[in-house]
């Protein structure tokens, strides 16, 4: 989790886990980021390779290619491949961009 942090941190957006408080949320752009789910591999009846999957939300009031583009080199030259998608969020008016990836859990690789 500390590579994710220092990239987020890098970035130079506000960021949280999962959500900001209710009423401390800031300005778009920022990010959330959270671990929503494992796709461990098991061996012999246990976990024999531990893997967190990851989710960075980038959310921008208007298209923001230049954050998502610094972001993505970011990701890319720590060697993380990820995949991404983007959806209007018309209730926030918000888009969100999100790259999901998975890491290994033992030692933030």
């Amino acid at each position: 989790m500390d590579k994710i942090i220092q990239i987020l941190e890098e970035l130079g957006l506000p960021f949280a886990y999962d959500h900001f408080a209710e009423g401390e949320g800031p300005d778009p752009p920022f990010l959330c980021f959270r671990c929503p789910n494992s796709d461990n591999f098991a061996a012999d009846g246990t976990v024999y390779f531990p893997i967190t999957e990851i989710d960075i939300e980038l959310y921008t009031d208007k298209k923001d290619p230049e954050t998502e583009k610094k972001l993505e080199g970011l990701l890319i030259g720590s060697g993380i491949f990820f995949e991404k998608t983007e959806t209007w969020i018309d209730s926030e008016k918000l888009y969100e961009v999100l790259y999901s990836f998975e890491q290994e859990a033992r030692n933030g690789k």
